[in-house]
């Protein structure tokens, strides 16, 4: 019942207070023991989602969602909804890519690259974990407004394990540290998924072979272009 835009804002607000709870929680940790961490730190999510009726109808879902409205103008067709989440990507990608090129990106490289030695420098890194944390959270928030308002329905299969890794794919696919390999990524795996539905197969195997697809593309970019396809830092 909110309006749309404040529905969207709140989203991103409120994905970047988990972000800063997961860094807080988190904070300690580095290596494998971090990824184990925020790894679980999905499935807690995923079992309040399936738990909390109140909030979120558990294994019900939240139905009835409404197509984004500006001033009474209502983007009801899909050709029109493409046109807004493409614009709203060309801006988070613009802002990105500002982000990463200015002196607070080149001090997040460092702390990719060698965090002891920009603590050595003086840096606060703990500081920059939390910025950089909540400034992903709040876009994949938005991300998140912009999925739900599209399909008009959400429940906790949502986001499952099966959609992190999926996530995760394109950008290894692309490549780390790398905006361009993170749009490149995108259309590659999403493209080889729709490939497949045009195949004369049956739709019982559709699905297991587009998955059978994702693990092939993925083995081949680890086994031969580790660094993804426009990658600056090797996996």
């Amino acid at each position: 019942g909110y309006p749309f835009l404040l529905g969207l804002l709140m989203a991103g607000i409120v994905a970047a207070l988990f972000g800063a709870l997961l860094v807080f929680v988190t904070k300690k940790l580095k290596g494998d023991y971090y990824v184990l961490a925020t790894l679980g730190f999905s499935f807690v999510v995923f079992s309040l989602l399936l738990n909390m009726d109140w909030l979120t109808r558990g294994p019900l879902g939240i139905p009835g969602i409404t197509r984004p409205n500006f001033l009474g103008v209502v983007l009801s067709s899909n050709m029109s909804y493409l046109v807004f989440a493409a614009v709203l990507a060309g801006l988070s990608l613009l802002f990105l890519s500002k982000l990463t090129k200015s002196p607070f990106g080149r001090l997040l490289g460092a702390l990719r690259d060698d965090e002891l030695g920009l603590k050595v420098l003086g840096k606060n890194t703990l500081a920059l974990k939390y910025k950089v944390i909540m400034v992903s959270a709040f876009f994949a928030g938005i991300a998140g407004s912009l999925f739900a308002h599209y399909i008009s329905f959400i429940d906790p299969g949502s986001f499952h394990l099966n959609e992190l890794i999926f996530v995760i794919t394109m950008v290894i696919v692309g490549g780390l540290a790398s905006l361009p390999g993170s749009i490149a990524g995108t259309f590659l795996i999403f493209a080889a998924g729709e490939i497949v539905r045009f195949l004369p197969l049956p739709s019982s195997l559709v699905g297991p072979l587009r998955q059978m697809v994702y693990a092939l593309i993925l083995l081949g970019v680890l086994l031969y272009k580790p660094k993804g396809l426009y990658g600056k830092v090797d996996l």
